[in-house]
């Protein structure tokens, strides 16, 4: 059994993507030389790796087992390709980073600063929600991932940096705005827009309600912060956002933070890496 490392390349990105066609577009590559390394790799291997159930392929048991060692080979590659780089007197190399995406309000201030301390460092980044962090982070992908607090159950390292203060926005015109500390009664006759299911935030929002024994009425659900106030903006409902979201809402007057009892949400921004991962 002798894989290449093309083959084992080729071979994770039509798993990762479960398509050929976007693999070959990932890779520069055609289509069937896409087909032919996996061919190849799966004749090396003497197993299949993807079955085809109607128009879709998908792992088999083997391919699941060859993906995860895959990774771990590709991995340890890049984690080699570094270490030799330091050996050698050379200071530069990767650093993959996935953020959620509230965190891409600011982080690309704490990526220029990085950038210029190390301008030989190439960084890679990723916006993406929390279910994707926490899938990135256990298939070893990501090299840090900027997060709220992730699940005690994870098998990462996680270091707080940032508070991430969630505070209840609403149009200017709205009847609550400027009034002083709205009990969180009164909350219980507005409707509120949310993120979707999986989201940090909505996550923060219903434990803290329903700790509470409070139960809000919620009306449409929202893929992203933008949309959340744009839809505030229109007098959709109200919205609960992190206030480092809204600075140019506030600045312009499009949005006002409503003065609630107990109100913001404190909660923290991680910086969260696999345990035992060498940086």
């Amino acid at each position: 059994m002798h894989p290449t490392l093309r083959q084992l390349k080729v071979f994770e990105s039509v798993a990762r993507h479960l398509n050929y066609t976007r693999a070959a577009e990932e890779l520069h590559l055609t289509q069937p030389a896409v087909s032919m390394q996996v061919k190849q790799l799966e004749d090396q291997l003497g197993v299949a790796l993807f079955e085809q159930l109607g128009k879709r392929i998908h792992l088999t048991e083997a391919g699941h087992e060859a993906l995860s060692y895959t990774r771990t080979i590709t991995q340890q590659l890049d984690e080699l390709e570094g270490i030799l780089n330091r050996l050698k007197g050379l200071s530069g190399g990767r650093l993959r980073i996935s953020v959620a995406t509230t965190a891409n309000y600011f982080i690309p201030t704490l990526l220029g600063t990085f950038a210029r301390r190390y301008p030989e460092v190439t960084v890679s980044l990723d916006v993406t929600n929390r279910e994707t962090l926490l899938r990135q982070l256990s298939e070893n992908t990501v090299d840090l991932v900027i997060m709220g607090l992730p699940p005690a159950e994870a098998d990462v390292a996680a270091q707080t940096f940032m508070e991430n203060p969630l505070v209840i926005v609403a149009p200017p015109g709205h009847l609550l705005a400027g009034k002083k500390r709205i009990p969180l009664s009164r909350l219980q006759e507005e409707t509120f827009l949310v993120r979707e299911s999986g989201s940090g935030t909505r996550i923060a929002m219903e434990r803290f309600f329903a700790e509470r024994g409070m139960r809000l009425k919620t009306g449409m659900e929202v893929g992203s912060n933008e949309a959340i106030k744009q839809s505030v903006q229109a007098g959709l409902g109200l919205g609960l956002l992190s206030r480092a979201t809204i600075d140019q809402e506030l600045a312009l007057k499009r949005l006002v933070v409503l003065d609630v009892a107990e109100f913001p949400i404190m909660r923290h921004w991680y910086v969260v890496h696999r345990k035992g991962k060498r940086l």
